[in-house]
């Protein structure tokens, strides 16, 4: 019975302040969105898929199936770690001669690969969609010499070029401004439960009897 009573208090309590918890959603959202779309920068991302195959040394060995399963997936890792080094980077940098560090564009970049394939999906990410673009599609490039030389690999075919992309992937207005509403209710909720509870004055009758464990007799009434 206690329980109950102390939710409908809560209730009530949430009720009496819910002007203060639209309000503080409201505001929250508006500068959400305000930084979302005024002061954010957007950054566009494309994508290129390519297979790299690999020269059979000798064509009389048959792998087994799991072995050729966790020699593809090696592979592909190491694949991986050769578009994001240091020398495939930095050639694409001085090629496009972008305005970039090493640092810079490998954040900008992100491998992965489909499971149990040779198949490597490369996206870049940039402020400019032109110049994600070209770095998208520079990469294989590169990555293609820099493969043959380190792994041997018979070569590097693109199966997707990069397009333009025409919409920004981040920043996301949308959830950005729902994320801050949702923010600014828990946020406002929190602060009256804590002035709640930090209110020590009385204000009813059972307060009195709660408190100092005195039964009230009677009321004097407020004209």
């Amino acid at each position: 019975m206690e329980e109950t009573i102390d939710l409908r208090e809560y209730f009530f309590i949430l009720k009496k302040k819910i002007w203060l918890i639209v309000a503080s959603a409201l505001i929250c959202g508006l500068i959400s969105g305000i930084v979302s779309f005024f002061v954010l920068q957007p950054v566009y991302e494309t994508n290129t898929s390519l297979i790299v195959n690999k020269e059979v040394e000798n064509e009389v060995t048959q792998m087994t199936t799991t072995d050729d399963l966790n020699y593809v997936q090696k592979l592909a890792v190491t694949y991986g770690e050769i578009i994001k080094s240091r020398t495939v980077i930095t050639s694409t940098i001085k090629k496009l001669k972008l305005d970039m560090t090493y640092e810079d564009l490998s954040d900008a970049i992100s491998v992965t690969n489909v499971d149990s394939t040779q198949i490597i999906k490369i996206s870049v990410q940039h402020k400019n969609p032109l110049i994600a673009t070209r770095i998208c599609n520079t990469i294989p490039k590169i990555f293609s010499k820099e493969a043959q030389r380190v792994v041997k690999a018979s070569g590097v075919e693109v199966i997707d070029k990069a397009i333009i992309p025409e919409n920004p992937v981040k920043p996301n207005k949308k959830m950005n401004i729902a994320i801050a509403m949702v923010l600014g209710i828990m946020v406002s909720v929190f602060v009256i439960f804590l002035i709640e509870a930090l209110n020590t004055k009385v204000k009813e009758p059972k307060d009195i009897e709660e408190k100092l464990g005195i039964p009230v007799f009677g009321v004097v009434p407020k004209y």
